[in-house]
């Protein structure tokens, strides 16, 4: 790492770890076996997309990255995984970004908690690794992915927006109360209220005030893991804020409705978030 990247790179007050994760799963992660049918996978032709390596304080933090091949800098898209890590479906929706115009990397968030790829139970997952990454750590790697993004000439982070899925989708809602500079962030299926601890402090209805950021929340009316009233709740929140916020519920559908590789995958829905999404960056000058 250049020595003067590294004076640029955020500081944060939680514990540092080495990272036991340095590089990505290859292929999709085994909780999520079999892969549907429907699968999409998109090429790599026009764009620039693989692996790199993004530094830390404490370290390198392996991410995926995609751009398109043409003369940049491009409008940036921070892209967070879902519990399941940054496994093929996460690299795919990369490549989509580039294929749209713009600089997408999804930094592997877990990488100093565990690899999440190879297991394949799923409370397993959450209790032994997604339940110990601690969101200051991960506003940290986040900042520190920027950081890196501009240093490659390619990314212009002055557009900067935010999207996750699931466990991802509530890091955008915290991402979005965190960063002054962000100008959009997408959530898909994030959770939005739980108890709080020293990892989690606060969720996204306790930031509801604090959002410095617009953000769209793509939410599925048949979700059993986030009621209604819990999507109720941070409308509600948001209201009383009087923030630029606004959430979308898709009705009968469920949780993970995005994944094309699992069998929750609704397309209609999916493609319907998609260019709202698209729509939502460029209304807010990520474009």
């Amino acid at each position: 790492m250049h020595e003067d990247l590294r004076s640029w790179l955020p500081k944060s007050d939680f514990s540092r770890r080495e990272f036991v994760v340095t590089t990505l799963a290859t292929g999709f992660a085994l909780a999520v076996q079999p892969v549907s049918a429907e699968t999409i996978t998109t090429d790599v032709k026009g764009i620039v997309a693989g692996e790199v390596k993004v530094p830390t304080a404490d370290g390198a933090m392996p991410a995926y990255r995609a751009f398109p091949a043409g003369k940049g800098p491009f409008p940036t898209v921070l892209v967070v995984q879902e519990i399941f890590g940054v496994h093929e479906h996460i690299k795919d929706i990369c490549r989509r970004f580039a294929k749209a115009g713009y600089f997408a990397v999804a930094p592997e968030l877990y990488a100093r908690q565990g690899d999440v790829s190879g297991m394949t139970d799923i409370p397993k997952i959450i209790s032994s690794v997604v339940s110990k990454v601690p969101d200051a750590q991960v506003m940290s790697d986040l900042d520190a992915t920027v950081v890196w993004a501009k240093s490659t000439g390619s990314a212009d982070t002055a557009k900067l927006a935010i999207t996750g899925f699931c466990w991802g989708g509530r890091i955008v809602w915290l991402y979005s109360a965190h960063n002054p500079n962000l100008k959009a962030g997408v959530a898909w299926y994030g959770r939005l209220v739980g108890e709080a601890d020293p990892l989690h402090p606060k969720h996204p209805v306790d930031l509801a005030g604090d959002l410095k950021a617009p953000v769209l929340g793509l939410y599925g009316g048949a979700d059993t893991g986030i009621p209604l009233e819990s999507v109720e709740k941070m409308r509600e929140a948001i209201k009383a804020a009087d923030k630029p916020a606004e959430i979308v519920v898709y009705p009968d559908t469920p949780h993970g409705f995005y994944a094309d590789y699992r069998p929750t995958y609704r397309e209609a829905n999916a493609d319907d978030g998609w260019k709202r999404l698209l729509a939502f960056f460029k209304a807010h000058g990520v474009s």
